[in-house]
């Protein structure tokens, strides 16, 4: 299993992350298409935030079910908590946050978030 480090970009908001990233997700929902992370869901145990909780901020819109995280200095928003469809308690890491990724090897799934 591959460790991956992650952060911000002033690096204010830090992490690491546990799995393979095999595959990411580019969600056009009104908060993705704007911002452009593309997304790889991991459990919870497989992220641990470096930084203080009190050094992240947090935005919610829609159905506030989705709290996506992002720093106050630079403004790069790097993960996000939620809930998977079945209640399961998830991250959703920015790929284009982690260090050393290949994101040309990564397989990009397109994700219909308009509809929801």
């Amino acid at each position: 299993m591959s460790r991956y480090a992650g952060s911000c970009h002033c690096g204010k908001i830090a992490y690491d992350v546990q799995g393979e990233l095999k595959e990411a997700y580019a969600c056009n929902c009104s908060m993705c298409s704007r911002r452009g992370g593309l997304l790889w869901f991991v459990p919870v145990d497989a992220f641990e935030l470096k930084t203080a909780r009190e050094d992240v901020a947090t935005y919610q819109f829609n159905k506030h079910v989705i709290e996506h995280h992002f720093c106050t200095q630079c403004g790069i928003a790097p993960f996000s908590e939620g809930r998977m469809p079945d209640g399961t308690p998830m991250i959703a890491v920015n790929a284009r946050c982690l260090q050393d990724v290949d994101l040309g090897a990564v397989k990009i799934v397109e994700i219909d978030g308009r509809s929801f």
